[in-house]
């Protein structure tokens, strides 16, 4: 096979990318070592920045995600027993953010791939890149005991922290940074109605929380929790206990529960790798940064980064290399950004195991100085809905 683009991952940033390099005119294959089903069943973020949500709209993809989505124009910041709201809205000059799950972005963009009659190969197994540092570029995987190999002008590495892409850079090319976090996330999804119409974000002295929704009728909850902790020895009816004293009791009373149909913990860690160039060979997504979920900024960041990387590829093949040559230093400015912010909201939200007297009393002035003062709250409500793309 021979295609200009070989797109290695076939989660949200491979399939968004194959979308909008169709709608430029440019071939490419997506090849993802695990099944369509697999992918489908993985559950993960859903708040869409206003860019993302834009993003889908131009490659087609949005129709579904706007009868759907869920519109929001502010969060909530619990602390000190209260909630208080961070008209995002009102304060970025009428932007907003969408609740829509990652699970049906993907399977919009699947669709679209598969509408237009484009080749995606799912189960390609024993993936390898060849040759990118050369201008004949391949891949090769095997699949139903086959090997094949893909003839390309680049390879897209969208096959996240441990895909076989980055891994297939010489350590001495590759710089990495990275912050692990003391604790984890203990998620539920059920399906109860949620307990706010905006998300909730608490900071309380047993933990952060978090109160998020798929739909209407869909609930998404998470606590802090030991990295230690795993997910069976906590009961459902254990979480709904912990969740209610981190909230306020309005919002604790009103919360309707039910059993959780998944249950999983996740730890929390920054990652960056630079840079995200090598050759013929474009890192993308979680293949190249980590960031932990609460500023919700993973998937935005993949689309981001996926938005930049189609730009530089039509820039190519209509004669320029100015958009390949920093495709890099574009997308890492952007990056660090939002690590900084993912950074300062985790650090801001979260009980630190070994603080407990300087940390709590910066955080709380933190969190009060946020709510008195537009210039702090107008900070995190652009970074929050999305800063501008250059």
């Amino acid at each position: 096979m021979r295609v200009q683009v070989a797109i290695v991952g076939g989660g949200p940033a491979g399939h968004l990318l194959g979308q909008q390099l169709y709608k430029a005119g440019i071939d490419a294959v997506v090849l993802e070592q695990r099944s369509q089903a697999y992918v489908l069943g993985r559950i993960r973020a859903g708040v869409l920045e206003q860019g993302t949500i834009e993003l889908l709209n131009q490659v087609g993809a949005g129709a579904r995600m706007h009868r759907e989505g869920l519109v929001h124009g502010g969060i909530e910041l619990g602390f000190n027993g209260r909630h208080h709201r961070i008209d995002l809205h009102k304060l970025t000059g009428g932007k907003r953010v969408m609740i829509y799950g990652q699970t049906e972005l993907t399977k919009d963009l699947m669709d679209a791939r598969a509408g237009a009659g484009l080749t995606t190969v799912y189960e390609a197994q024993d993936v390898t890149l060849h040759d990118f540092d050369s201008d004949q570029p391949s891949v090769r995987y095997t699949k139903d005991g086959i090997t094949h190999e893909v003839a390309c002008d680049f390879i897209a590495g969208c096959d996240g922290y441990h895909g076989v892409s980055r891994a297939s850079v010489p350590a001495d090319s590759l710089q990495t940074f990275e912050r692990i976090y003391p604790f984890g996330w203990l998620g539920v999804l059920s399906e109860t109605p949620p307990v706010s119409d905006e998300l909730i974000y608490a900071n309380h002295e047993r933990g952060f929380a978090l109160c998020s929704m798929r739909s209407h009728t869909r609930s998404r909850y998470y606590i802090q929790c030991a990295l230690e902790d795993k997910a069976d020895q906590w009961s459902d009816d254990a979480f709904w206990d912990e969740l209610r004293r981190r909230l306020a009791p309005e919002v604790a009373e009103a919360m309707v529960t039910g059993p959780s149909i998944e249950k999983s913990i996740a730890p929390l860690r920054s990652f960056v790798a630079e840079p995200m160039r090598f050759g013929r060979l474009f890192l993308a997504g979680d293949a190249a940064h980590i960031v932990p979920p609460t500023g919700a900024k993973g998937l935005n960041l993949a689309a981001s980064d996926v938005r930049y990387l189609a730009q530089a590829f039509a820039e190519f093949y209509a004669g320029s290399e100015a958009g390949i040559n920093n495709y890099s230093d574009t997308c890492l400015r952007r990056v660090w950004k939002a690590v900084r912010f993912s950074w300062w909201f985790t650090s801001l939200m979260h009980k630190f195991p070994d603080d407990t007297g300087f940390g709590p009393r910066v955080q709380a002035a933190e969190l009060d100085y946020l709510i008195r003062s537009e210039a702090a709250a107008t900070s995190l409500a652009e970074n929050y809905v999305g800063l501008p793309f250059e």
